[in-house]
């Protein structure tokens, strides 16, 4: 977000809220108070009748001003490392206003994101990295190399088909790179690939990504009853592990005994079975991210009606036995 100074003109590292933001940036209107007794307005999204290109000018020169001397201090001590946390949050916060149906906010998240993408050209073109232009460049000129189905001579009928070239075409530009590189390490940094998939990824992100590249040429399941007899295995491995004794030979077993801690064979057997659950997500063309996100999501509503339930009933939900808490956890998925 754009971040105003603080009442004492005092620099600090961390981020104003949003509800600071708009309350420093937002005009003062006048009447726009609704008469007593009427309803609210829906939300609905102003339009403007200019040009998107003029607005997008607009919010560059708006952002170039705060990093400018005499601009906002939080906005200049910021680098690319002091806003990675940011840019993360405003991506889950466009997750999180899609899944709402609103589609003002979600419009509204778009733009915070659309903020982070033009801070960081900013700061990389004060040391002559790069600018937006660069940025705008690169992604158009991908799109048109991307896609030689509509603005070339390829064939591709099928969204499998445009996938599968699109593969291809990134191992194409990647070994092209690699013999513009002087550097061997570079070269070997692309040979595979799976290479190219970022490692601070989600784990759940990075199973889906690194099983769907597999997958675009072919290596993948022919079933999805395939995947979950694999499932199943998996959890019968987990099982066998967890009932084994700990190894008299084995020191690293015993110490993980000692501690109640698991031991790495129990924890590479929990991988596999995850890893085959993000193989399962993805067959269905699901994303496992998301979908882990929304089981979250049903938990916390379901264990917040239960924590309010047991309350209105006289008690906490940490006093409430376990019976207890296994009916109103079955009730919390009907709620009165």
């Amino acid at each position: 977000m754009i971040s105003p100074r603080s009442a004492s003109n005092r620099v600090s590292s961390r981020r104003p809220s949003k509800a600071q933001s708009k309350k420093a940036i937002a005009p003062k209107r006048r009447n726009d108070k609704p008469p007593s007794g009427a309803k609210p307005a829906p939300a609905t999204i102003k339009r403007s009748n200019r040009r998107a290109g003029e607005l997008f000018e607009d919010l560059l020169a708006l952002q170039a001003q705060l990093r400018a001397p005499g601009g906002c201090p939080w906005d200049r001590e910021q680098t690319h490392a002091t806003l990675r946390t940011f840019l993360l949050e405003e991506t889950h916060e466009v997750l999180d206003a899609m899944d709402s149906g609103d589609a003002k906010e979600f419009s509204s998240e778009l733009g915070d994101l659309l903020l982070q993408i033009v801070f960081h050209s900013l700061i990389a073109s004060e040391t002559k990295q790069f600018d937006i232009r660069d940025v705008i460049e690169s992604i158009h000129t991908k799109m048109v190399r991307r896609h030689p189905h509509v603005f070339g001579d390829v064939k591709a009928s099928t969204s499998k088909q445009v996938l599968k070239n699109w593969e291809r075409l990134k191992a194409e530009e990647k070994k092209a790179e690699d013999k513009k590189s002087v550097s061997s390490s570079k070269a070997k940094r692309h040979e595979s690939l799976l290479d190219g998939i970022p490692r601070s990824l989600p784990a759940l992100m990075e199973a889906n990504q690194l099983t769907s590249r597999a997958a675009k040429i072919g290596f993948d399941w022919e079933k999805l009853e395939d995947i979950l007899a694999k499932a199943a295995e998996e959890s019968n491995e987990l099982r066998a592990e967890i009932s084994k004794p700990a190894h008299e030979n084995d020191s690293a077993a015993n110490a993980a005994s000692a501690t109640n801690a698991p031991s790495a064979a129990i924890e590479e057997e929990v991988g596999d079975l995850l890893f085959v659950a993000a193989n399962v997500a993805r067959f269905l063309g699901l994303d496992p991210e998301i979908a882990l996100l929304k089981a979250n999501r049903k938990f916390k509503r379901r264990f917040q009606w239960m924590e309010r339930e047991a309350k209105r009933r006289g008690a906490a939900l940490a006093d409430t036995d376990r019976p207890q808490m296994e009916e109103l956890w079955n009730e919390s998925k009907h709620p009165r």
